[in-house]
């Protein structure tokens, strides 16, 4: 069994207790490595060491520029190490071996993106209205960043929140989730060799009610950046508030993919499918809600369906399997109380809806892909995240109906339109009140265009050129040049 350790100030180091946790490999449902369990004084010893590579060490010394090239050197480490990371990454969570490779070479050239950058952060001269006097801004780093990511894609949401942090200046402490750490810790391992100075760059290992909870309340950490479920975000905001941190948070979705009647329906099928049974839907993005337009529900759904009975399930590192295990036990059983639930609130389930059985899937945690028509948009399978491969089918009439239902949630993370009509596009992009909106494609995304939601799906954005302005604080300055004094030392000038 593979054995990992903390990393703290540039060391690969056991917890101070000397206690670990086993890591599931999903698709043989056994445990397949062990990881330190970080205590409190762990995570303190990890925010000390942030703290003083901000403050006083070798990393708050360098210039932009050198930071840059120190982050575009773990990008290549990235690349060259790409295979082997995947690897690894698909045996802890389940995903499959194809998408997490395909993932990072984005990982790499987020690296490379955010290098750019961190020589390009500028203040502004301001005209102030003010006689003999220089005005102007400087963009200074917020501070400790402490970053929480979840289980379905741990090393890019690792660096799509550690890499502006680190470009703008900060130092970071991440604390990925206990269900899946070992590809956090072999990005650290990449950050060392990439020439990372001690501390910038630390990874505690544990479970969030101790190790990620005594991270969100240090007193030394200036930001949380957290990606899970909108309950842990909420209570994260609510601990952050106290101590008036700064938060960005990048929760749940139950994501409108909308399909009118002249919709190319075929393009349309594929985008719903690769929508909601990707990553066996285990997405914050995932397009759980299809409301498709009376009109053509009967045929979509036909087209539907039998392309989704083609999807075969199995072992995630076999290129020919298109959806992979649920990556964790709780989430597991998760998935399959909901396929209950909707039938008891009397959604019809016309595929799959059970827990998927086979010589090559029994030891796994495989549900069926799941579809469910007759859905009304006040059930509990339309209106809470499932984060499972289940989709639930409902009917609108008009595009203001599209857009009322398609609003009518919680959450406000992304959306999905299907139409030839370039006008209803540009209307439904505009009414649908989300972060993301996806016109004729559905799971597309790039590092430089910023991702976050609105509503319960979280504060502030990650990626692009706005992510580098959450782990900034503006500083203004004023200059005199008066060579005399005020006449009148009481009156503000």
């Amino acid at each position: 069994m593979r054995s990992y350790q903390l990393f703290i100030d540039g060391q690969f180091t056991d917890g101070e207790r000397g206690e670990h946790i086993e890591t599931l490999d999903p698709y043989h449902g056994k445990p397949w490595a062990e990881l330190a369990r970080a205590t409190r004084g762990d995570v303190d010893r990890a925010v000390k060491a942030a703290r003083e590579a901000l403050d006083n060490g070798p990393w708050s010394k360098l210039t932009a520029t050198a930071r840059g090239r120190i982050m575009r050197k773990i990008g290549d480490l990235i690349t060259r190490d790409a295979d082997r990371i995947a690897e690894i990454e698909a045996r802890d969570n389940g995903k499959l071996l194809a998408e997490v490779r395909g993932q990072l070479n984005g990982v790499a050239e987020c690296w490379y993106y955010y290098a750019g950058l961190a020589d390009k952060i500028e203040g502004a001269w301001i005209p102030v209205e003010k006689p003999d006097t220089m005005a102007f801004t400087m963009r200074e780093p917020i501070g400790v960043v402490a970053a929480l990511t979840a289980w379905n894609s741990p090393i890019w949401f690792a660096t799509v929140k550690c890499a502006p942090a680190l470009a703008a200046g900060c130092t970071v402490v991440v604390k990925p989730s206990e269900f899946a750490s070992a590809s956090t810790l072999e990005l650290a391992a990449i950050v060392k060799e990439a020439g990372m100075p001690d501390g910038a760059f630390n990874v505690v290992t544990g479970y969030g009610h101790d190790a990620g909870a005594a991270l969100v309340e240090h007193p030394d950490v200036a930001m949380i950046t957290f990606t899970g479920s909108d309950l842990t975000g909420a209570k994260i905001y609510e601990t952050a508030a106290k101590q008036m941190k700064r938060v960005a948070l990048e929760l749940g979705g139950k994501s409108p993919n909308i399909v009118f009647e002249d919709a190319d329906l075929d393009l349309a099928a594929a985008g719903v499918v690769s929508g909601i049974f990707g990553a066996a839907g285990q997405m914050c993005t995932a397009g759980s809600r299809l409301l498709v337009q009376k009109s053509i529900k009967d045929v979509f759904t036909t087209k539907l369906v039998d392309l989704a009975r083609y999807i075969r399930m199995g072992d995630p590192m076999d290129p020919n399997t298109n959806v992979g295990p649920i990556s964790t036990p709780p989430q597991f059983q998760k998935v399959l109380d909901y396929i209950e639930i909707a039938r008891k609130d009397g959604a019809r389930c016309i595929l799959g809806g059970s827990r998927a059985t086979g010589a090559d899937l029994s030891a796994g945690q495989f549900v069926e892909p799941t579809i469910f028509s007759d859905v009304t948009n006040d059930m509990r399978i339309a209106q809470e995240e499932v984060f499972g491969p289940v989709l639930s089918i409902i009917e609108f009439d008009t595009e203001e109906d599209a857009t009322r239902i398609g609003n009518d949630i919680a959450y406000g993370l992304v959306a999905g339109v299907w139409t030839q009509n370039i006008g209803r596009a540009m209307r439904m992009t505009k009414a649908l009140k989300v972060g993301t909106v996806w016109v004729n494609t559905y799971r597309a995304y790039s590092f430089m265009m910023p991702f976050g939601g609105t509503k319960k799906s979280g504060l502030g954005r990650e990626s692009g050129i706005e992510a580098i302005n959450e782990y900034l604080e503006t500083k203004s300055v004023f200059l005199s040049t008066a060579t005399e004094g005020p006449t009148n030392p009481f009156i503000m000038r």
